[in-house]
């Protein structure tokens, strides 16, 4: 009996398997964290890419930052104080200086949430507002891209002299990489706008890793330049969602710096799909919700073989984290019942999750461990178990000798791929 470990929330389940079959491990690859993070952020701010320093603008009146939500886990500890310093050196009083949450569609953060993803220090000093990209009135339409999406901003972030965005760059499952100007140009955007971008995910170019052909990925790429971002903060986070790196400057510039290095981090190679994947999103906040948890479920799909089972651990302690998933699952008994509507319907952002998880459960047994309720699960379309002991029995009932067990413990930052 050999035993492995997975995120769970904010603590670990223990997994144990029979010697009977191999395991293998995906994860990222060991990659030490930086011995002084500051110090590596305050390099990447003084030795900028792409040409561009915080410098060359002068005599700016005010800065708008986008920063992650509480989905994202965002180092903003250290990324931010070393960034806010060089703005005030510009000349920018506290004040003048606004972090933008950017959630996108995600649920608004209420204040009181503020101290979760930046220190009390940062929120008593400066203003922090977060966006609601169901308001209308908050945002300014610019037009539409070449891909034609209808480009809707926050208006507080196009009328800063200084726009600026921080995140982090790894993997994303149909964007290829989170990072860069997406932190502003979709977290700080109107819902028109994300639905025509997310729809993009069914173009077969969009999938994970994939970034200079990506659809969705070039339409962001091409609204961040009609925006006009002019800095970018990003950091590279190990298997310990501790920082390995920080890349600083033009935001197209950070992201061609970033990616291999992120490639070489988070792409692991397998020989041949696994007839068994047990799975974690990678913990808190990975696992805060359905909408969070899916990607892991889509990343772990990809080496799971048709018909197989995948056990996915996942606390999902805010539920599904999206109202309109859940109203739009209502009376739907199955997974062709899903892909029907959703042709019928169209894309909408939400629903989009309905039709992710079913592309990948409609093909495997998937067994869901988290803190929903089981029936509410059963609405989802999805198995509930109330134990891993539980899920292990099921799922190795039965199983081949010659079957093959595969671990993934943070599935939403690893990138598994088939070796050709």
């Amino acid at each position: 009996m050999a035993t492995y470990t997975l995120p769970y929330a904010k603590t670990k389940i223990a997994v144990n398997l029979p010697d009977a079959w191999p395991v293998t491990v995906l994860a990222p690859a060991e990659a030490a964290a930086a011995a002084d993070p500051l110090a590596v952020v305050e390099q990447a701010l003084e030795q900028p890419l792409g040409g561009i320093r915080l410098t060359d603008f002068k005599s700016p009146k005010s800065a708008a930052i986008a920063i992650n939500d509480k989905t994202r886990p965002v180092p903003h500890h250290y990324l931010l104080p070393p960034l806010l310093a060089h703005l005030e050196k510009l000349g920018l009083p506290p004040e003048a200086i606004t972090l933008l949450v950017a959630t996108g569609v995600h649920p608004p953060m209420p204040p009181q949430e503020f101290s979760w993803i930046v220190s009390p220090e940062i929120v008593s000093r400066y203003p922090i507002i977060c966006h609601n990209g169901d308001d209308r009135a908050s945002l300014v339409q610019l037009g539409r891209t070449e891909r034609g999406t209808p480009v809707w901003l926050n208006r507080l972030f196009l009328e800063a002299d200084l726009r600026l965005v921080v995140g982090n760059i790894e993997p994303h499952q149909f964007m290829g990489f989170s990072g860069g100007v997406k932190s502003a140009v979709i977290g700080l955007a109107g819902k028109a706008t994300i639905n025509h971008n997310h729809a993009m995910m069914l173009d077969p170019r969009a999938n994970l890793g994939r970034y200079e052909d990506n659809p969705a990925r070039q339409d962001v790429e091409e609204m961040g330049r009609m925006v006009d971002i002019h800095f970018a903060l990003n950091a590279i986070l190990n298997q310990d969602k501790e920082i390995v790196t920080a890349i600083a400057g033009e935001p197209r510039a950070v992201m061609q710096a970033g990616i291999p290095l992120a490639r070489q981090i988070y792409q692991v190679e397998v020989a041949k799909p696994f007839d068994l994947m047990i799975v974690s999103p990678g913990g808190h906040p990975k696992d805060i919700n359905l909408y969070q948890t899916q990607k892991g479920l889509a990343h772990a799909a990809l080496v799971t073989k048709e018909g197989g089972t995948m056990i996915l651990a996942a606390a999902c302690p805010e539920g599904t984290g999206s109202a309109a998933y859940e109203q739009w699952m209502e009376g739907l008994a199955s997974y062709q019942a899903v892909f029907e509507r959703f042709e019928r319907e169209g894309f909408r952002v939400g629903p989009h999750k309905a039709f992710q998880i079913a592309h990948d459960a409609s093909r495997m047994r998937v067994l869901l461990l988290s803190q929903m309720a089981p029936d509410f699960v059963r609405r989802l379309l999805l198995t509930p178990v109330a134990t891993i002991e539980e899920a292990l029995s099921l799922a190795l009932a039965g199983l081949q000798p010659q079957a093959r067990i595969g671990l993934m413990p943070l599935a939403n930052a690893t990138i598994p791929t088939l070796r050709a």
